[in-house]
């Protein structure tokens, strides 16, 4: 009895993602991939994201671009703060 081809994770990672992010039809992913539909729909189940997470993600997304430029921001603020603190330093002397 034969255990059949086994794939790696990555395989199937990427086979996933060409019909939930693509939107490639399970049949033709399968067909062309030389893999089952049934197979390939249990991958789906196991690595794809639910949609859920993928709001979690575009969230957070949001949250670091906002926090980046907030960084960037508090950063400048610094810089001018420490001219001006050399500056003043320098004409109190």
């Amino acid at each position: 009895m034969s255990k059949g081809i086994r794939f790696t994770d990555e395989f199937k990672q990427d086979a996933v993602a060409q019909v939930v992010e693509r939107g490639y039809a399970v049949s033709e992913v399968a067909e062309r991939l030389g893999i089952s539909t049934k197979s390939l729909y249990t991958w789906k189940a196991r690595f794809s994201k639910s949609p859920r997470l993928r709001v979690e993600g575009s969230e957070q997304a949001a949250e670091i671009k906002r926090l980046k430029r907030e960084l960037a921001r508090v950063t400048e603020e610094r810089n001018i703060l420490k001219k001006a603190t050399a500056y003043f330093a320098r004409e109190s002397q």
